[in-house]
């Protein structure tokens, strides 16, 4: 089983025609649930919002302090890693992984689903 639904913001990034937009256009190609947050609440949307401060906050500020980028690619490159850090070395303490890394939280609630699916 794939993706079933993205829930997303109402930025102009995700919203749109299928017709002329290419996100729209690859969600209905694989037949993905696209529901939108309500405007102008951002807490409906809470965990993505402070992804977006922490990646602010711990990867691009420092990174452009740090460094002066001769390409798109280049700072591609040290995003995948600071995300592979992200999701598997440093510990989170929101109210889903409790001191976890987001992949063991994963892991872990795969197991939990695993185990309700054969019971």
């Amino acid at each position: 089983m794939g993706v079933i639904r993205i829930p997303t913001d109402r930025g102009t990034e995700y919203c749109g025609k299928p017709e002329n937009h290419d996100y729209q256009l690859y969600l209905a190609l694989n037949d993905i649930e696209h529901s939108r947050t309500k405007a102008n609440h951002p807490q409906t949307n809470g965990i993505c919002e402070r992804f977006h401060k922490t990646i602010l906050q711990e990867f691009y500020q420092v990174a452009f302090r740090r460094k002066i980028y001769q390409s798109i690619e280049e700072l591609q490159h040290d995003l995948d890693d600071w995300m592979a850090y992200y999701n598997s070395t440093r510990t989170h303490q929101g109210k889903m992984c409790c001191g976890r890394t987001p992949m063991q939280t994963l892991i872990d609630a795969k197991e939990v689903w695993d185990d309700k699916i054969t019971t």
